[in-house]
């Protein structure tokens, strides 16, 4: 960032987001994404400069010092451009038409996203970081170009727009067209990429993909593939193991750079860190290992000691820097914890990997191990008690130094959609360990939302009392799914009323008919060229897949089979895809196998039916929806089952129910 007690100050210094601000002082002329923008670049026929980053993103800070604090190539840009810089945690909106136009233009993508459209806002031409020579030539040759030759740019961006309008389009079936054979059959072709000597999928770079291993879990469930449940718990443990996972203070970083998991990209993201919660969680309960369980914990207190804001929302990330430097906050030389640990140092660095020459740049070490403390005890000669002890008790004394250096930058936005996944973490987290701190967390968040970001029926997308921008399907989706969640814990009905309120809005809002998916937009959204659904799974669930699911809950608790015909044509239509490429759609394979297997309902009524539910609810089923009322319930699930004085469990699948019975023993009995 400018040093010169801001020589400079652009337009973004409005804003509230962090990583806008971050280039509020830059000599660029900055503008947000708006009309302001849009209309000036019009009424000038400038090209525009559309440049998309988040704040932990660590090359976006080096475009930014090189280039975009370069006073003659900010010349550049102000005099031949309209530069608009847009937060895509803010406006995943933007990013996501035009990450898809430099993925068309460049055969690739990424962050930094910087994108060249006309006065119309219609892509041209993009790519990712730049030199800063690159950069110039860029925008000396596209501007003088845009001057003379404009109708080249005008067939370019046709062509462009075009494809983009059409890329997501598939065919609407009107017979079903997928089977459990099927998912099988795909399951079979995936074994094919993973790793099978440090887990996850095959290639250089590594990151959690909890979309695929939730889908692997409810699969394993199903099959009961000892292959699948081997790949899930490698994964797992390599994981917890490596660097990516915070050895001393919890919680994981984005990905690794290498493909042991060793060496993190050290921003640390809460959407990343809530599904983890979970993923890890759903694993304790099928499996009793109780590494995830040190994993859950560790994590959550990261959370809630790094990311809880005082209202109870949860902040977006970490930054991957401090004082300039990747993972200066986390590294550590030989020498600094010899001084720390003394006596206890030798063990300490044998078990996380440390050396006096560095594990990984110059006398740099990422703290990660390679085996159980049991393991490690029998090879090293000490009791693992003693080793469990001398661990906690030098991990302890390191994280109080690590606490006195500089802090990464916190980006402190509370977006719904990332906080509602931290809200179904939790109730996971809930339900597998039964410890109320974490029901506790996922309620007050709850409240936070309802409160600050729900205004009617519709949803903002960050908490943010000056500027507002609209919900998109996934702050809906994702927020549904948490309320959801909520009411199966709770029996608290004020969350499956919303969940109800918000699906009915969506598909007023951001349904498409013709094409029977939902858009990211609402119909309220004109500023982009096209309206798109997003629909591949990825390091977060696809918010149409998210919706599906929803849908097929909701029109059982409610009895509304609309809400499950419209489900069931999204993965109907959608089938192929799914089991083409079972890796990019883990959560829509996991919405195909609740509409190709058994499925559960267990209702509960009466006073003590949330311990029924807890009691049912600690073993890993994905196969039930629980749902539980206190009282005479007017939603539909519950119509003529409570009975007073009495606690009374109906089990149903598939529209039938078995006779209703008094005791967990009896009702287990009846699900198979």
């Amino acid at each position: 960032m400018n040093s010169e007690n801001h020589k400079y100050t652009n337009e973004l210094i409005k804003q509230k987001s962090p990583y806008l601000l971050q280039h509020a002082h830059n000599p660029v002329n900055w503008f947000p994404w708006g009309n302001k923008a849009l209309d000036k670049a019009k009424r000038e026929n400038k090209l525009i400069i559309i440049s998309i980053g988040y704040s932990a993103c660590h090359w976006c800070h080096v475009m930014e010092k090189e280039s975009f604090e370069n006073e003659e190539i900010a010349k550049i840009m102000n005099d031949n451009f309209v530069s608009i810089k847009v937060d895509r945690e803010e406006r995943p909106d933007v990013d996501q038409i035009y990450m898809d136009s430099v993925q068309l233009i460049s055969g690739s993508g990424g962050w930094p996203l910087n994108c060249i459209a006309l006065p119309d806002s219609l892509p041209v031409f993009g790519g990712t970081y730049f030199k800063p020579n690159q950069w110039t030539d860029i925008l000396t040759q596209l501007s003088e170009r845009y001057k003379t030759s404009p109708e080249i740019f005008l067939q370019s961006a046709e062509q462009i727009a075009s494809h983009i309008k059409s890329n997501d389009l598939f065919d609407i079936k009107n017979h079903e067209d997928f089977d459990f054979e099927n998912i099988k059959l795909s399951t079979e072709k995936a074994k094919s990429y993973f790793d099978t000597e440090y887990g996850g999928t095959s290639g250089v770079r590594k990151f959690p993909m909890p979309t695929d291993l939730n889908f692997f879990l409810e699969y394993y469930f199903h099959t009961k593939d000892i292959e699948i449940l081997e790949h899930i718990e490698l994964t797992l443990k390599k994981m917890a193991y490596g660097g990516i996972f915070d050895q001393i203070g919890g919680g994981f970083s984005r990905y690794s750079v290498d493909t042991y998991w060793k060496v993190p990209h050290f921003e640390k993201m809460l959407y990343d860190n809530a599904q983890l919660i979970s993923l890890y969680s759903k694993a304790y309960s099928l499996t009793n290992n109780n590494l995830y369980k040190e994993v859950v914990y560790k994590t959550f207190s990261f959370c809630e000691r790094e990311l809880l804001s005082e209202n109870n929302g949860f902040y977006a990330s970490l930054d991957a820097d401090s004082e300039g430097e990747e993972g200066k906050f986390y590294v550590w030389n030989k020498l600094q914890i010899d001084e720390i640990l003394k006596e206890d140092s030798d063990i300490f660095c044998r078990f996380f990997n440390v050396d006096k020459s560095g594990n990984w740049e110059s006398d740099k070490n990422v703290l990660f191990r390679n085996l159980s403390e049991s393991e490690f005890a029998i090879q090293n000669k000490i009791s693992e008690s003693q080793l469990s002890e001398l661990i906690k008790k030098s991990s302890s004394k390191l994280f109080f130094e690590r606490q006195k250096r500089v802090r990464p930058n916190l980006d402190n936005k509370i977006i719904t959609s990332w906080n509602s996944l931290m809200i179904t973490a939790l109730t996971d987290a809930y339900k597998y360990f039964s410890d109320e701190i974490f029901l506790i967390q996922a309620v007050k968040t709850a409240d936070f939302i309802i409160e600050k970001m729900l205004i009617d029926n519709s949803v903002l997308r960050v908490n943010n009392e000056n500027i507002k921008i609209n919900g998109f399907l996934d702050d809906y989706s994702f927020t549904t799914e948490a309320f959801i969640h909520l009411f199966e814990s709770t029996g608290n009905e004020k969350y499956i009323n919303l969940s109800k309120k918000l699906t009915d809005y969506t598909i007023e809002h951001f349904f498409d008919s013709k094409n029977q998916m939902f858009f990211y937009t609402s119909d309220f959204e004109n500023s982009l060229f096209v309206r798109k659904p997003e629909i591949a799974d990825n390091v977060t669930p696809s918010s149409n897949s998210v919706t599906a699911k929803n849908l097929l809950k909701l029109s059982v608790i409610f009895s509304e089979n609309n809400k499950r015909e419209i489900a069931y044509n999204m993965i109907n239509n959608l089938s192929q895809n799914i089991l083409n490429h079972i890796l990019y759609h883990g959560n829509w394979a996991s919405a195909m196998l609740k509409l190709t297997n058994k499925n559960y309902e267990v209702v509960v009524c009466g006073n003590n039916s949330l311990n029924f539910v807890n009691e049912i609810s600690k073993n890993y089923r994905p196969d039930i929806l629980f749902a539980t009322s206190l009282n005479n319930s007017s939603i539909p699930i519950f119509e003529n089952r409570y009975i007073k004085n009495q606690t009374i469990i109906y089990v149903c699948n598939n529209n039938t129910c078995n006779l209703p019975v008094k005791s967990v023993n009896e009702a287990v009995k009846l699900i198979c």
